[in-house]
């Protein structure tokens, strides 16, 4: 799954951008599966299953579907890839030796993946499950369940938990491969980023590594591409409109938003604190080095 690390170019911008391209599509089409259940909140409530807490596990329902999949992930050596990180901590050793990955990342910690499960679970599913969370309020309106029992909730708890798995992974795995753009983008030009790491600067090291217009035409690629693959389609092959006009399975704005508001920004926090700790532990001769010797 993860040889494309073996290769010689494993740091070629072309292909971390075949990677993120390829990612946009399984987040895409994630979030549209993800849709057509409720809101769900009760999934994401710590204590809020007593058959969990039974067990003695404290965390919410989603917390142990992705303890539960990253163990088993883990065991099949997931996450000795540089380009995958769990939301779980303590998972067990892989039960396959390893694979020997070139060292492309310099060593660190950065991990966004809490600040991921918290936005995605607090703010994208309520608006991607907006449409079938009122639809459902409708349904049960017209079955005599009025008030707080309309909303929110439908039951399918573990589809909706295993769909959440799939997008959070995704949306970890795109973020984090910011380390592999900071670390590209700095083998280019240490001398350009040195400055900056040793003197702690943010901004600048931020504007070294932002493309506006490229951000610009992924914006652009992502609307398409949302609006492309919800079309629900008839028997006929033609598309399907609703009454108000929706064609979609899927709020494409919504999913733009994600991006623009949420997945790129956290994206470039994680690269800029991957180039704060590029320089740890090294000795001021090596960084001299580093500013006229290329990678």
């Amino acid at each position: 799954m993860h040889q494309n690390f073996m290769v010689v170019d494993a740091l070629s911008l072309e292909r971390i951008r075949g990677v993120l391209v390829r990612l946009e599509d399984t987040i895409i089409f994630s979030l549209i599966e993800r849709a057509q259940f409720a809101q769900n909140p009760r999934i994401y409530q710590r204590g809020a299953f007593p058959e969990l807490t039974a067990t003695g596990f404290q965390g919410s329902w989603l917390d142990w579907f992705l303890k539960e999949t990253e163990t088993f992930h883990a065991k099949a050596r997931r996450y000795t890839s540089p380009d995958e990180y769990p939301f779980t901590a303590d998972l067990p050793k892989p039960v396959l030796p390893p694979l020997e990955y070139p060292e492309i990342l310099y060593p660190n910690s950065v991990n966004a993946n809490a600040s991921i499960l918290s936005f995605y679970t607090r703010t994208i599913v309520p608006r991607i499950t907006r449409r079938a969370t009122i639809a459902l309020a409708t349904s049960k309106r017209a079955n005599g369940i009025t008030g707080d029992e309309e909303y929110e909730d439908d039951g399918n708890y573990g589809s909706a938990a295993t769909i959440d798995v799939e997008v959070l992974q995704a949306i970890s795995k795109r973020v984090h491969y910011g380390k592999f753009v900071s670390e590209s983008k700095f083998q280019e030009n240490p001398a350009a980023f040195i400055p900056h790491i040793l003197n702690r600067n943010r901004t600048p090291l931020e504007d070294l590594i932002t493309k506006p217009e490229v951000e610009r035409k992924l914006l652009l690629r992502l609307q398409k591409k949302a609006a492309t693959y919800a079309q629900d389609f008839a028997p006929d092959g033609e598309v399907k409109r609703e009454a108000n006009g929706n064609t979609g399975k899927i709020d494409v704005d919504g999913v733009v938003d994600l991006y623009e508001s949420f997945i790129i920004p956290l994206t470039k926090e994680v690269e800029v604190d991957y180039l704060l700790n590029r320089l740890s532990g090294l000795s001021d001769e090596e960084i001299e080095k580093l500013k006229t010797v290329p990678l």
